[in-house]
């Protein structure tokens, strides 16, 4: 007898991030020596003066109920943080902490989406995005890219995929799978032709915004023109080390706002406190207190290109941000490994993970069919013998 769960249950997909995670878990319970390369998790502590704001927070006794949309000293220190590093002017009463930067998102677009409303998703675009679409009874439509033009859209293909139906554009730089950061001059063509469109709202994802190796991020919000049509998401998970934290905001119109908080109050209520009274700490932090680990990141990124390199087959951009790497690898489809076809990025991840024990996700997940996404927030050593083996297999 089948269960009675709802349509809007069945019509969700399962996280393909978490489920390869899950799958790497169970082979290791077995024994088998799997390498995870598929989780966006920086592989570094909590700095310890985070830590140390949260242990005075516990012994102030910070236990109760906190405000819906996060305390006032914390949205008083993010609204500093957002003048400071992205030129942005957003008063508290016009952020909202949520219980990471992933219910931000879910809020936004379920207080701004109706059913049959249309979301723009530039491909590759992170899992969840499409998911929290169809949780809203939207569509969404991909607009393709690929590694040739380095995983970014056009103001023309945007135009393209512009319908009376549109109502949300989904933008992330840095990029989550690809590691791709728009430029200013990139970001402000995009923004030229959305300004014709004064019912379509942007969302921009900067959560990987201090990840980054030498080309700075630009606030889709600094566009005066649509800054009051963009609401801007961030959070403390990624650039912190703090992803069990679960610490993300946005900074809005307020309207947009005022209803997060409403949305927010009838599913999870207020954040941690503690975590909050921790983020206090974190984001009015000078940004080279977490420089050490960016540093570390690119310094994996270059030898993991470099590696990665030596394998036929695989076509490979430099990610300018964030910490993975994106290549195309259907220079290996149709190919047979011990009798298996290689149909798909599917069939390829698999296989590394069956044959190889090495952990990725497939690029279908990203809306890249092409690719498979490997994180390098792993250590050097594990790096090393995970592309070892790799490049054993497809030898």
């Amino acid at each position: 007898m089948a269960h009675p769960l709802s349509d809007r249950i069945n019509s969700l997909p399962v996280s393909q991030t978490l489920a390869m995670a899950a799958k790497a878990r169970e082979l290791k319970s077995q024994g088998k020596d799997i390498i995870s390369l598929s989780l966006g998790e920086p592989d570094f502590n909590t700095p310890d003066f985070i830590k140390n704001a949260a242990i005075e927070a516990i012994n102030q006794d910070y236990n109760s109920y906190t405000p819906v949309d996060g305390y006032v000293e914390l949205k008083e220190a993010i609204s500093v943080k957002f003048k400071r590093d992205n030129g942005l002017d957003y008063a508290p009463n016009q952020i909202v902490v949520s219980t990471g930067a992933k219910q931000s998102i879910a809020n936004v677009a379920q207080v701004l989406l109706n059913p049959g409303d249309e979301i723009l998703l530039p491909a590759p675009y992170w899992v969840s995005y499409s998911a929290i679409a169809t949780l809203c009874e939207a569509k969404y439509v991909e607009i393709p890219t690929s590694i040739d033009n380095d995983f970014k859209i056009t103001p023309e293909q945007l135009e393209e995929a512009i319908t009376p139906k549109t109502k949300m554009v989904f933008f992330n730089s840095p990029n989550n799978p690809s590691g791709t950061i728009y430029s200013e001059a990139e970001v402000r063509a995009l923004a030229k032709v959305l300004e014709k469109y004064p019912h379509i709202y942007i969302l921009s994802d900067e959560i990987y915004e201090h990840i980054n190796y030498g080309v700075k991020p630009f606030s889709f919000a600094a566009v005066e023109s649509i800054y009051d049509r963009t609401i801007t998401v961030n959070g403390l998970a990624k650039a912190f080390a703090m992803t069990g934290w679960r610490i993300g905001f946005i900074g809005a119109p307020q309207w947009i706002a005022k209803a997060c908080t409403k949305m927010q109050g009838q599913i999870t209520s207020g954040t941690n406190c503690i975590a909050q009274r921790a983020a206090i700490t974190a984001v009015l932090a000078p940004v080279s207190k977490v420089q050490y680990m960016v540093d570390e990141f690119k310094s994996r990124r270059d030898m993991v290109l470099e590696l990665l390199g030596e394998i036929q087959g695989f076509q490979l951009n430099v990610p300018d941000g964030a910490f993975y790497i994106f290549p195309d690898i259907s220079a290996f489809f149709g190919k047979t490994f011990q009798g298996k076809t290689i149909n798909n990025a599917n069939d390829f991840s698999m296989l590394l993970l069956e044959e190889a024990n090495v952990a990725t996700v497939t690029g279908e997940a990203f809306g890249a069919p092409n690719c498979i996404r490997l994180s390098y927030a792993a250590s050097e050593e594990q790096l090393r013998e995970a592309i070892r083996r790799i490049k054993k297999v497809l030898s």
